[in-house]
Parts: structure tokens; sequence; C-alpha cells
């Protein structure tokens, strides 16, 4: 699993998704980067995909310098 820094933090996959989800998820795959820029900051985005529950699966996708952080539910 690679560690990536989001907003001056270390952090693994698992609490990469728990940043955007607000809750731990069951599993998680590894951080990629997402070829594309930040909306708010023009900062890197960085996507990992998880399973928040036994029937789901999501991909999320953050900024690595500010809050900004969506998913493709949304």
């Amino acid at each position: 699993m690679s560690n990536r820094v989001v907003e001056g933090r270390m952090v693994t996959p698992k609490r990469l998704a728990e940043l955007v989800e607000g809750e731990k998820p069951l599993e998680a795959e590894s951080i990629e980067d997402a070829d594309r820029d930040c909306p708010e900051c023009n900062g890197n985005v960085i996507s990992v995909g998880y399973m928040p529950s036994v029937t789901e699966f999501v991909t999320a996708y953050k900024c690595q310098d500010c809050e900004w952080a969506e998913t493709d539910r949304d």
C-alpha cells in the first residue's frame, strides 16, 4: 500500500478514505494520482477506491494541499 502526504500529514489508503467518508472503510485500495487538478487551489488530486460497506465500492478524490474532496457517488 502506498502512503501519501495530504494536507501536511502522511496518510495510508484507509486513512485517506476515512478523511473523505467520515468513518473507517472496510477495505481500501492503493492511493493513485488522479490526473486532474483541484478546482479550489489547483493542487494535486489523488484518488483511492474503498468499501464503506460490504455492498458498496466508492472512488474518492482528495486534494493533497487543501480540504477539497469528492466521491464518484456525488
